[in-house]
């Protein structure tokens, strides 16, 4: 504990500093977190009974299998996020995204600007505009998208991970903005982040970063 805030040990000193650079003035959490913990990271300190719960979700939806590679799915979750304007969800996930798929950031950048033209496959491509619909709303997901993206070759599994990545990140983003946590300084820290999710998942990271 610092003071009576709990304190984040798995952020690393050098994603810490980066924080200190952050203007504490601007730092308003609506609940006492870490200032070098952003985003949900500085949630999972506060209430680490449900950070597990979220963790295994993550897992599950992000790294279990899936006829989508993790990649792919990762990429889902930062246009989703892109779309919500989650600043701490689209970077974190952008970087995740782009640690595991070929091209790398130009490709997760492609995408969350303009997902029909990006240089991703076309069943790719389809799907996004499935997560695009769940973005806005449960109902707006329409029989003809479905359609297309089984066209494009996007099975039953591809697409019901999709809708259910699209909707737990609307739910994800809310979380983290709703509580008015703060997103990391820079693609730098949100790429220090990846190299440990990339490594060692969502639930692996919790115990090997604190």
């Amino acid at each position: 504990m610092v003071g009576d805030r709990p304190h984040f040990v798995g952020i690393s000193s050098d994603l810490a500093r980066r924080a200190d650079t952050i203007d504490s003035e601007l730092f308003m959490s609506h609940v006492p977190v870490p200032p070098e913990a952003p985003g949900i990271l500085g949630l999972f300190a506060f209430r680490p009974e449900t950070a597990g719960p979220l963790n295994a979700l993550a897992d599950a939806l992000l790294r279990g299998p899936s006829s989508l590679s993790r990649g792919e799915r990762e990429l889902i979750a930062a246009f989703v996020s892109s779309r919500n304007h989650c600043e701490f969800c689209c970077g974190s996930h952008s970087a995740f995204a782009a640690h595991q798929l070929e091209g790398g950031y130009d490709v997760v950048d492609a995408a969350l600007e303009a997902p029909e033209k990006a240089p991703v496959s076309e069943r790719m491509r389809a799907l996004l505009a499935v997560a695009a619909e769940v973005q806005r709303g449960g109902r707006e997901v329409r029989a003809e998208t479905v359609a297309s993206a089984r066209a494009a070759g996007a099975d039953d599994v591809a697409i019901h991970d999709t809708v259910l990545i699209a909707a737990a990140f609307c739910m994800f983003n809310r979380y983290v903005d709703g509580l008015a946590t703060t997103p990391a300084p820079g693609r730098p820290a949100y790429d220090e982040m990846a190299k440990l999710i990339v490594e060692h998942g969502y639930v692996g990271s919790a115990t090997a970063m604190g």
